[in-house]
């Protein structure tokens, strides 16, 4: 009779799944609804494959209960021992208990009655991955190997990798119905491969989640050599210059020499491993230095050339001369722009008509003493302005004076025609010389007449023409100004610059006027 539940009299569980060394309970119940039926005897029937049948337990009312297959005799029990319902709990299960078990009832009048069940017994697989050792070479070569061993049902595994590879896999089954799945990665592995990783992923249903195992390569080559630490600056006394032999190689560098081309290594050299170390530069270090590195897959070497310099100068005496130079170039531009600011204001002196250090104005022999500036420098007159006093009380109408230079080189001033006294003023005879008093009697001048300066020149340049002229005596300079009069004559307007004092009395005096 084929698997299943005849006219659905015996109630079984279809399907079960289990996992090693757990127990299950197979359950079987017989349904008579008329109560016509006769139960004589039940069984259960194994079937671990097709065509084949094994009784592993047998109950009689009257004769009890029965374990045939030695295989379940002790593992095998009825639970409750009644042929309305003769479940039965397998213990300490095993992969190999998979496959259908059939609860049959012999039956009068109706014959047999039977309910299959199907046992499916999983296992969890036991992951592994691992890399596998090679040397860095031209062909595809196995690096990594991931495997999923005893599980059931089968796993299946993929690779995650940046590395340019691909994979294979193969599965194998066991006798216990268990299967084992490998997969292996190749790839053509390069020094730069080494280090790098792979991932194996596992997936199963027994599982929760994917197992996941990341797989480091190891790619073997020989050493590949550089030398570091020249710094092209091996000057003559030069202490404790360093050259490193870095080497890069798997395994490690079993061995490290140092050689030089022009010989044995100069006394001064100290080698330690890979760090050859010059304790005093000299003439016997200027040569090519050769580093030499094997391990078991080959050997390689670099070499470097080191050339030896004259000493350099001591810094600190550079330090002296680079100072030096600078201060020369800052005194420099220092008197530099003292010259500058000396010519510029003699210049300007010039420029407002000003007697230069050293010159005599009217005679040429006074100088700027501070006591003979000649005539032209020594007009005075009553006033500067219509609201300005002198201290004197006179008016501001005071006679204009021209100079007239004479062919004696002494110079006349001449009282300007307007119906005025002309003077003349000759300053090497002090006979003839007018005196204060006369030219502050002189007569009126009419307004038009009269010619004055109306100064733009700052305070700041005020005060120098006071330092140039005042030095020496305590004189002050006057302003005049020069101007082309009649017959091509030279005339000269003179007024007094703001030289007011004040006095204890409240009065206001000038300081460079003649009272009479």
């Amino acid at each position: 009779m084929p698997p299943g539940n005849s006219a659905q009299k015996v109630r079984v569980e279809e399907e079960l799944e289990a996992y090693p060394t757990e127990s299950v309970d197979l359950r079987c119940q017989f349904i008579d609804g008329g109560g016509r039926t006769k139960l004589t005897q039940v069984s259960w029937i194994w079937e671990p494959i097709d065509g084949q049948r094994d009784n592993i337990a047998v109950f009689h009312p009257t004769y009890g209960q029965s374990f045939p297959n030695p295989a379940f005799r002790d593992r095998v029990v009825f639970l409750h021992r009644t042929l309305e319902n003769p479940s039965i709990r397998i213990s300490n299960l095993k992969m190999s208990d998979a496959g259908r078990y059939t609860c049959e009832y012999a039956t009068y009048p109706s014959g047999n009655e039977q309910g299959t069940t199907t046992l499916t017994m999983l296992a969890k697989p036991k992951n592994t991955a691992k890399g596998v050792t090679v040397q860095a070479g031209t062909k595809s070569v196995v690096v990594a190997q991931c495997e999923a061993a005893d599980g059931k049902p089968a796993a299946t595994i993929k690779w995650l990798a940046s590395v340019g590879g691909n994979h294979s896999t193969s599965t194998t089954n066991g006798p216990d119905g268990t299967v084992t799945v490998r997969s292996e990665y190749r790839l053509v592995p390069t020094p730069a491969d080494d280090g790098r990783e792979v991932t194996c992923v596992v997936d199963q249903r027994t599982q929760e989640r994917s197992w996941v195992h990341p797989v480091k390569l190891s790619v073997e080559y020989p050493p590949s050599v550089s030398i570091e630490g020249y710094d092209n600056n091996w000057y003559v006394g030069r202490s404790d210059a360093v050259l490193v032999c870095t080497a890069n190689a798997n395994p490690a560098p079993t061995t490290v020499t140092w050689t030089a081309v022009s010989g044995p290594l100069p006394d001064t050299v100290v080698v330690d491993g890979n760090k050859l170390t010059v304790r005093k530069v000299d003439d016997a270090v200027n040569t090519t230095f050769i580093c030499e590195v094997k391990n078991k897959h080959g050997a390689s070497k670099h070499q470097i050339t080191t050339i030896v310099i004259e000493a350099l100068e001591d810094p600190s005496s550079a330090g002296v001369v680079a100072g030096a130079v600078i201060g020369s170039l800052l005194a420099l531009l220092l008197v530099i722009a003292l010259i500058a600011v000396l010519l510029t204001r003699s210049r300007r002196q010039q420029r407002r008509g000003y007697p230069s250090s050293g010159d005599s104005i009217a005679t040429g022999s006074g100088g700027s003493n501070g006591t003979d500036y000649g005539n032209k420098a020594r007009l005075l007159f009553s006033g500067s302005g219509n609201n300005s006093k002198n201290g004197t009380g006179a008016n501001n109408n005071g006679p204009m004076y021209t100079y007239r230079e004479g062919c004696d080189a002494t110079g006349t001033l001449t009282e300007k025609a307007n119906d005025f006294h002309h003077h003349h003023l000759h300053h090497p005879s002090a006979v003839n010389a007018p005196s204060a008093h006369d030219i502050l009697l002189s007569g009126e001048i009419d307004e038009g007449e009269r010619r004055k300066f109306d100064l733009d020149d700052s305070m700041e340049e005020e005060e120098e023409r006071y330092d140039r002229f005042g030095e020496g005596g305590d004189a002050l300079p006057p302003s005049y100004h020069v101007r082309r009069g009649h017959g091509d004559e030279e005339e000269m307007g003179v007024y007094l610059d703001d030289d007011m004092e004040s006095q204890r009395d409240g009065s206001v005096i000038s300081r460079t006027a003649i009272y009479v």
